[in-house]
């Protein structure tokens, strides 16, 4: 496919010389895997099967949160504990306690079991000091941590800018865009050019055997909100190129060298999305980061209706009519940030005394959790200790894993985490957990499990807490009926669902209790076209749930919301930016049986208008990037202006038109058909 045929939105750069993409996984695997290099130079050892991708000071923070944990599960198997006191005190942090509790460390046959995947970790973000700021942290242990935990590495993107987005995605975007249309051989710092091969350049490949990838970031910030979709569009973009280059079949068959060979495997890539706080005593409703996170979330789904749904394109099987839809991620986990307001309420505390910190680490510990859970379910041998199975007793012949088909075929569009957890006792059966709660709480409002340390709940309410509690209590004092809750879109509306299962080594889940936990499911979710399960042994101390919610999500109050603020204060006309008639606009739009186009272009412009949530001149602001861009990329065919970048009323079409075919999901029951009537 031609450079010139591409949209100019696409003008990534990749790789395309395999005997350089080789040579820079190598220099990445060696950084990695330092200590297997051979005698002759050769280090075989395998990349692991799942990326982190931390973007952005919230991100980057959440990825290395979770990299710390690993680095310490695995340190303290390792290591013969001398102290058991220190490690129980209490003033141990909420998450350490919560990965400590799921790795017991003393096991009466002997066995200690180990936390099993150890993922690569990369970190970006706009700012300079970002290195300064991960390696000079006062957290204990830092230091230490870095110098042993080879998989993380920190991508450092300064040359092309050394400050923030200011808090504007639209310039993040942009950045981002620069960085990756910039050909990576061409940065002074050597290791983009390694790392971008990983990344991208090979995803799906023989050579790099990495097939999740994960990207963390604030939907409610510039530089992770306006970075992450552009990192993910470029790996898209790289991966479905090769999916339409047919040379290979002839000319790579008689290669010697099987490491040049190509097999192309599927991959599947997530974004896990924090949303900023919504509601709340203190909150406004028309906060930038309201708008930022609306501009997301907008720009994702009306990608993913361009990508899955729209019948209106003109030919499918052209390249480059698919390569023109590309969206960034087979699928975006939603997370609200305010999962610490609800887990305090519900815990009797004072939200308003929790500083802004303590509440980011508690959000933290929850996405770390589900990050955790996702991790195991879908773990490959190779990411294990090597005789881990011998020494966990753990026979792998019981554990149904996912893999990344499995996740590429069951999860698109927004998803919805749904988690809960019970301690079991050892050599006992599921008479002593009640199946019934440990769902019911997976779904309540986030709160903490004061036995486990863990931070239990749904990740996005499906309507506002007050009335969401009520409707749980109702759910409860009926007996787990589920007509009492899955008449709401989120549960009416949903496509599909994976659920997760871990029970610990010598746990025996029965039939009869699985059976409940999917007939549990099957009630709440009835139109869910595909179901998946996965069965984890071994990679926990106690027998914990997450279910993963498909698509419906997406017609969520919170959701809804900060698409709606996005879309009235950057897209609205005048006279409809300050009253509640596009609110009420959109709400028929998605509910009415007939789209009427026109209706949108009666009350939006035609483009985004970035200026609505900056305190400063646009205008001014442009030219500035715009000439950064042509000096960093000095070929004027692969210019690309800010205005390029913007987006325009036919994604809020889109994005309308993706909620409407979510609303209108159904499924039509399978009747038994006879001849001998």
């Amino acid at each position: 496919m031609s450079q010139e045929k591409l949209p100019i939105e696409h003008l990534y750069f990749t790789e395309t010389n395999l005997e350089q993409i080789l040579e820079n996984l190598d220099v990445v695997r060696n950084k990695i895997h330092p200590q297997l290099v051979d005698e002759d130079g050769v280090n075989e050892q395998v990349f692991p099967s799942v990326c982190l991708i931390g973007l952005g000071r919230c991100g980057s923070n959440i990825a290395l949160d979770v990299a710390s944990l690993v680095y310490e599960a695995r340190a303290n198997y390792m290591r013969e504990i001398e102290n058991q006191d220190i490690l129980d005190g209490e003033q141990e942090f909420r998450p350490m306690r919560w990965i400590r509790k799921h790795l017991p460390m003393e096991d009466k046959d002997g066995f200690k079991p180990v936390f099993l995947i150890e993922p690569i970790v990369l970190l970006g973000d706009l700012d300079k000091d970002i290195e300064g700021r991960i390696r000079f942290s006062n957290d204990e242990g830092r230091a230490q941590f870095l110098e042993e935990y080879k998989k993380l590495q920190i991508m450092d993107l300064s040359e092309v800018h050394a400050g923030g987005a200011g808090n504007a995605p639209i310039l993040g975007q942009y950045l981002a865009k620069i960085i990756l249309n910039k050909d990576a051989t061409t940065f002074i710092n050597e290791e983009w050019k390694q790392l971008h091969s990983y990344l991208v350049d090979s995803c799906g490949i023989k050579a790099n055997q990495s097939r999740l990838y994960f990207y963390i970031f604030s939907a409610g910030g510039g530089t992770g909100s306006g970075m992450a979709s552009e990192f993910g569009l470029a790996q898209q973009f790289s991966y479905l190129s090769k999916t339409f280059d047919y040379r290979s079949d002839q000319s790579q068959s008689r290669l010697a060298d099987k490491r040049h060979s190509f097999v192309f495997e599927p991959i599947f890539t997530s974004g896990i999305c924090i949303l900023p706080n919504i509601s709340g005593k203190n909150v406004e409703i028309s906060e930038a980061l309201h708008i930022n996170a609306g501009r997301l979330l907008t720009k994702y789904i009306s990608e993913e209706w361009n990508f899955s749904y729209n019948e209106e394109r003109d030919n499918d099987e052209l390249p480059e009519d698919v390569m023109e839809r590309i969206r960034p991620w087979n699928s975006m986990m939603l997370i609200s940030n305010d999962i610490m307001r609800y887990a305090e309420e519900e815990n009797g505390g004072d939200v308003e005394s929790i500083d802004v910190n303590t509440m980011e680490k508690y959000a933290n510990q929850y996405i770390s959790q589900q990050i955790f859970n996702i991790l195991t379910a879908q773990a490959v041998t190779t990411d294990y200790d090597e005789d881990y199975f011998r020494r966990a007793g753990i026979d792998i012949s019981e554990t149904i894993r996912l893999d990344a088909n499995d996740l590429f075929m069951s999860l698109a569009g927004p998803v919805a985490v749904a988690y809960a957890e019970s301690v079991v006792n050892d050599g006992v059966r599921q008479d002593n957990v009640d199946i019934d709660d440990l769902f019911c709480r997976s779904i309540e409002l986030p709160h903490f499990n004061a036995e486990t340390s863990a931070i239990e709940g749904v990740s996005v309410l499906p309507v506002e807490s007050e009335k969401y509690r009520d409707a749980i209590k109702v759910y409860r004092k009926s007996g787990f009926d589920a007509s009492t809750l899955n008449h709401l879109h989120f549960f009416k509306n949903c496509s599909s669902i994976v659920s997760i299962i871990s029970l610990p080594r010598d746990y025996k889940l029965s039939f009869t209790a699985l059976n409940r936990l999917k007939m549990h499911l099957n009630r709440l979710c009835p139109n869910t076209t595909l179901k998946r399960y996965a069965l984890v042994i071994g990679a926990s101390a106690n027998l914990s749930l997450t279910t993963l919610i498909a698509k419906s999500p997406c017609l969520s109050d919170d959701f809804l919301t900060l698409m709606v603020a996005y879309m009235k204060r950057c897209f609205a006309r005048d006279e409809f930016r300050y009253t509640n008639e596009i609110d009420q606009a959109i709400i028929s739009m998605i509910q009415e049986d007939e789209f009427d186009d026109a209706l949108v272009d009666k009350y939006f412009t035609a483009y985004e208008n970035p200026a609505k949530i900056l305190d400063t001149n646009w205008y001014a602001i442009k030219p500035m990037y715009e000439k950064k861009y042509r000096e960093l990329i000095e070929s004027p065919q692969s210019f690309v202006s800010i205005n390029d970048i913007r987006l325009d009323v036919n994604n809020v079409k889109n994005a309308i038109k993706y909620l409407r075919e979510i609303y209108r999901h159904r499924i039509s029951k399978t009747s038994v058909l006879t001849l001998n009537a």
